[in-house]
Parts: structure tokens; C-alpha cells; sequence
């Protein structure tokens, strides 16, 4: 053997010596100490500690999960939370549209209300109308604007002009709680027709009831004609009024016709029948027969101011019944109205006329859909005195007041 071997053997017996020493020598629980910690470190060693981080991101990936399915049930509850009050909404909505549909088409009539209720300056006027059996009251009838007869043609018009204005005059005449009439009058007149229609359905009511005129800004003309026929007339003292008289506008664009090159050539069944026509010059015979026209329609309006103003001296209506207009405080003085005032002093007068100790004004709701449809935008049917003076643009003679 030689020498290297024999020093290998000696190295590895001496090794194995110490081995079982060192093994023998320490205790059973010291052993089993290591056996553990060795075990731990040869599980770190293989890779199996990423176990732990799966099972850690599958943790995280539930926790997410339930995370999710508590925000889709928030939002579940958020969305059923908004369907409620949409829902709730809904319902108060078709409750008031019903409860509207039913106060429009069974209309309440209350038995007396302090207020008047408005309306539009469109010549209409609101029906007083009460229950029968409740008390008796005052109605209160407007004629605003210029007084002719509208245009109810269509499927959707809505009752309006001279027309409508005479229909409540009679109705409150045939009502038995209605023990007098205001006519709330702030028009310039209108065409002679329309105004003598208003002013005979209110001779007629005054068969019954007790009727008191009432002047605003401007009661004028025809809008001084109907007030003829009342039993009282009260004004402001600057109420401008008087324009008693007829007017008749005729256009001439001859001239204008010929600078364009445009001639007519009517043809006609008689030499009168294109009479006032605007596209040639009118002749005197012509000028004679529209003035003897207009003269008769003017002596029927003189008829009607002295039957209402029996007092007012003959010199005082040749003079102040030319055309003229003077104030309500003129018009006081030489008779033509009966007392200086208001809305409070004329709903007093029609009181006491009618022997009402506390004078109510008997009013109503619109009576049937139609008519509260169209109160809703009643302002796009409203017209200014200068549209409605357009609409007399046809040779139509008139009670008007024209500035």
C-alpha cells in the first residue's frame, strides 16, 4: 500500500470517528430539533414555497370576487332605488293630469270669488256662470281689443270675438244668480256689425238684470257705443273716450300699380259693383253713395247715444259728437257717464243697483278641454290693437277710434 492510500484510509476512518461520536454524543430532541429545521430548508430549497403565493393570489382573486359582487349589489340597489322614484314620479304625474282632465270637463262653479278672472286682450270674455242654488253675484264680462268677429273656422279655434262676447252676455242673462252685469270695456270700437250684435244682446239682458259699463285706458267708438245700452257708465278721469262717429278706410295703389307696369281690368255685372276698388281712382257718383252709407250708419250710432244718454244736452251732442275723443273726466261733466271711478266703484254701483249688499263676482272654470288647451298658450293667440287693425284692411265700415 503506499503512502497516499494509507493517509486516505486513516482521514476517512478518523471522519467516521468523529461522526458517530458527534452523533452519539448529542441528545435525541436536539436530533429531532434538527431533523425539523432541515426539513423546513429542503422545502424552501425544492421551490414549494410559491405554493403559498398561489394560495395567497387565489385568496386575493376571491377577495376581489366578493368585492365585485358587493358593487353589483350596491349597484343593484342604487338602480332599484332610482326605479322607485321614477315610478313614484310617474304615478304623481298621471294622478294631477287626471285630476285636471276632471276639473276641466266637470268644471267648479264657486258661489262667489273676490277676483275676477283674467283673460287675454283678445275681445273674449269670461262666462259668469254659478251653481244653481248658490248665491246670487255679479258678472263680469270683458270686451277687450278691437270688437269684430274672429275667425272660428278651424277644428282647433277657439271661441273668440263679437260672437263669444254677445254668447256671454246672454248667458248671464238667462242665469238666475246673476243679478247684474259689468262690461269691462277697454276698446278702441271695431266694425259696425259686431258692435250692434254686443250692444242688442245686452239690451236684452238688461230685460232682467242690472248692467253698469266699466271704462279702462280706452273705451272709444263702438267700445262707447255698447256702453250705451247699460244702466250706468263709470270711467277713469282719464279714461280716453268719445269717437263717436263712423269711419270707412279705402287704399288707392293706382299710382304704385303704374310705376310697376300692372293694370286690372275688372269686368262686372254694373257700374258700382267694383265700387272702392283700390286700383283705380273713385268716381264722385261713388264718393256720394259710400258717404250716404256711412252717414246712415252714423245716424244709428247718434240713436243709440241719445236713447243712453237722455240727459245730455242737444247742443253737448251736436258738438261732442263729431269724432272727437275727450277724457272721462269731459265726458263726466257733459253727462255721458255717471260716476268717476274703478273696478271698486263699479262692482259697488252693479251692488246696489241689483240690491246686493256685499257684491260678489260670480266666475267659472273653463267648461270643457277644448277651452283650457287653449288657455295654456292663450298668448300666441293674443293680437295688439295694430294686428287687429291689419285685419280691417278690407272696406268695412266701422265704429273705430284710428290715431
Amino acid at each position: 500500500m503506499s503512502e497516499n492510500e494509507q493517509e486516505q484510509t486513516t482521514q476517512r476512518n478518523t471522519l467516521q470517528k468523529d461522526t458517530f461520536t458527534t452523533s452519539t454524543s448529542l441528545p435525541t430532541e436536539v436530533w429531532e430539533k434538527r431533523l425539523k429545521e432541515h426539513e423546513k430548508t429542503a422545502v424552501t430549497e425544492k421551490g414549494l414555497a410559491p405554493e403559498k403565493t398561489e394560495v395567497t393570489e387565489k385568496t386575493t382573486v376571491e377577495d376581489k370576487t366578493l368585492f365585485s359582487l358587493f358593487d353589483r349589489k350596491s349597484s343593484k340597489r342604487n338602480f332599484s332605488g332610482l326605479h322607485l322614484w321614477a315610478n313614484l314620479l310617474l304615478i304623481s304625474f298621471m294622478v294631477s293630469a287626471v285630476c285636471g282632465l276632471i276639473l276641466t270637463l266637470k268644471p267648479l262653479y264657486p258661489e262667489s270669488m273676490e277676483e275676477v278672472s283674467s283673460t287675454e286682450e283678445t275681445g273674449e270674455s269670461m262666462a259668469p256662470i254659478a251653481r244653481s242654488g248658490g248665491k246670487a253675484g255679479v258678472a263680469w264680462i270683458k270686451v277687450y281689443g278691437v270688437i269684430e268677429q274672429a275667425d272660428d273656422s278651424g277644428p282647433f279655434s277657439r271661441p273668440s270675438g263679437a260672437a263669444a262676447i254677445a254668447k256671454k252676455i246672454r248667458e248671464a242673462g238667462e242665469d238666475k244668480n246673476v243679478k247684474a252685469i259689468v262690461l269691462d270695456i277697454n276698446s278702441p270700437g271695431g266694425t259696425v256689425a259686431s258692435v250692434q250684435n254686443i250692444y242688442s244682446e245686452i239690451l236684452k239682458a238688461k230685460e232682467n238684470k242690472k248692467v253698469v259699463a266699466l271704462f279702462r285706458d280706452v273705451a272709444a267708438s263702438g267700445g262707447f257705443y255698447i256702453a250705451m245700452a247699460a244702466d250706468q257708465i263709470v270711467a277713469e278721469p282719464g279714461t280716453m273716450t268719445g269717437s263717436i262717429g263712423v269711419i270707412m278706410q279705402l287704399s288707392n295703389i293706382e299710382g304704385l300699380f303704374d310705376k310697376v307696369g300692372v293694370k286690372m281690368t275688372p269686368v262686372t255685372s254694373g257700374k258700382h259693383k267694383d265700387i272702392g276698388s283700390p286700383y283705380r281712382s273713385m268716381t264722385a257718383e261713388e264718393k256720394a253713395l259710400i258717404q250716404d252709407m256711412v252717414d246712415d250708419s252714423y245716424s244709428q250710432f247718434l240713436a243709440a247715444v241719445k236713447a243712453g244718454r237722455p240727459n245730455v244736452k242737444e247742443a253737448d251732442l251736436l258738438e261732442y259728437t263729431d269724432g272727437r275723443v275727450f277724457t272721462g273726466k269731459r265726458a263726466y261733466d257733459l253727462g255721458f257717464i255717471d260716476k268717476l271711478g274703478g273696478e271698486a266703484e263699479a262692482l259697488q254701483l252693479a251692488g246696489e243697483l241689483a240690491g246686493l249688499k256685499d257684491p260678489k263676482i260670480l266666475s267659472s272654470r273653463r267648461d270643457n278641454l277644448k277651452e283650457f288647451i287653449f288657455s295654456i298658450g292663450s298668448s300666441l293667440n293674443e293680437k295688439s290693437v295694430s294686428k287687429q287693425l291689419q285685419s280691417l284692411a278690407s272696406p268695412r265700415m266701422a265704429y273705430l277710434l284710428v290715431l
